[in-house]
């Protein structure tokens, strides 16, 4: 994951295996048949409730794409072309050997495969892409918007909160027109937009939320309490059904960009991360994410199923997820295998895109 400008970080890479453990924790509880093997019900205490709606992993993934990028683009020119071509190289092989072989599973037990290649043929514009690929499609969405993002904001102060009335504006207006607007605010740039835009504006504004950590405890503290409630109200398949009817998917993207993009400012400015064993090895942890998060797809279901029927009950959530820690673990050498056999040869190739440092039109950044 580090990036080719040089710039790396500890704690970035802590907030990727955390969001990676999100996202395996939801799969892991609730999500090859919705609601097996643990059933959808309050997580307690409070605070595990995020784990148990492990799904908002996918918004701290985005949240901090759209952050590093800010941190790494914002004030200087860089070349677009060389930028895209990082990123294929950084994303594409891993994702198109998953393609592959989740074809070949199709195939192999006898699964018609013309609803397979439909969606890949519309992977890259449609969430269908196999194995999480979805949100990797809703990330190169972000980045076509990137270049004019980062100069609009130089340029103009109130242009990322405008454009969040905008984004919830619209999806306002999609829930009047359809009755539900989840479907969109989830699986694509539509609700996640805001994550994205949210995250550039944490990276510009990092020394003010550094110095105000009580500021961002409370808004950190009223997310979790936040998703408690909505946990211990269905969540995100029984609140009250899915796709949900309920208007909180309006605002819910925009809520979830804030709580984790003024973390993710926080944390990486604080110096917590420091330097010991268990950081280095929560990171290494964090440059397997990406393997991580696409290849669990293939294990995760059967795991759990596994544990379930032929050692002990996990339909309580509170046995579920120690059992989801230990078989992340299980799952880190093979992500550290995918990372170095099939990512590094490509990341390798990655050329520096990133150029002199520009004067802000409008003056410095907020610090």
């Amino acid at each position: 994951m580090r990036s080719s400008t040089g710039e790396y970080s500890l704690a970035l890479d802590h907030i990727r295996a955390l969001a990676a453990f999100l996202v395996f924790a939801w799969h892991f509880t609730h999500a090859r048949v919705p609601g097996y093997p643990v059933p959808f019900e309050a997580a307690f205490p409070w605070i595990l409730a995020i784990f148990d709606e492990g799904h908002t992993g996918v918004a701290l993934f985005m949240t901090l794409s759209g952050y590093l990028f800010a941190k790494i683009l914002d004030g200087r020119s860089f070349s677009y072309p060389t930028f895209l071509l990082n990123r294929a190289l950084r994303l594409l092989p891993l994702l198109v050997l998953v393609i592959i072989v989740s074809g070949f599973g199709k195939y192999w037990i006898g699964t018609d495969l013309d609803a397979y290649w439909n969606n890949i043929l519309w992977g890259p514009l449609l969430p269908t892409l196999p194995n999480g690929g979805w949100s990797i499609t809703v990330e190169a969405h972000f980045y076509l918007l990137l270049p004019l993002l980062l100069w609009l904001s130089a340029r103009w102060r109130f242009a990322l909160p405008l454009l969040l009335v905008a984004t919830v504006g619209l999806r306002l207006g999609l829930y009047c027109a359809k009755g539900e607007v989840q479907s969109l605010a989830y699986w694509t740039l539509v609700g996640r937009i805001d994550q994205f835009v949210l995250g550039i504006a944490a990276a510009r504004s990092q020394g003010w939320l550094t110095r105000h950590p009580w500021v961002i405890g409370g808004l950190v503290a009223s997310f979790l309490a936040f998703y408690a409630v909505f946990d211990a109200d269905g969540g995100f398949y029984l609140h009250p059904s899915y796709p949900s009817s309920s208007p909180l998917w309006i605002i819910l993207p925009t809520f979830e960009g804030m709580a984790y993009a003024a973390a993710i400012a926080w944390y990486d400015g604080s110096g917590l991360a420091g330097k010991g064993l268990v950081s280095k090895g929560l990171a290494r942890v964090g440059d397997y994410s990406y393997s991580l998060y696409l290849l669990h797809f293939f294990v995760v279901f059967r795991m759990a199923d596994f544990i379930h029927r032929h050692i002990m009950d996990i339909s309580d959530f509170h046995l579920a997820l120690p059992w989801a820690v230990v078989c992340f673990a299980l799952m880190i050498p093979l992500g550290y295998l995918s990372f170095r056999f099939i990512e590094a040869p490509f990341l390798a190739l990655r050329r520096s895109y990133i150029g002199p440092r520009l004067e802000k039109a409008y003056g410095a950044s907020p610090s």
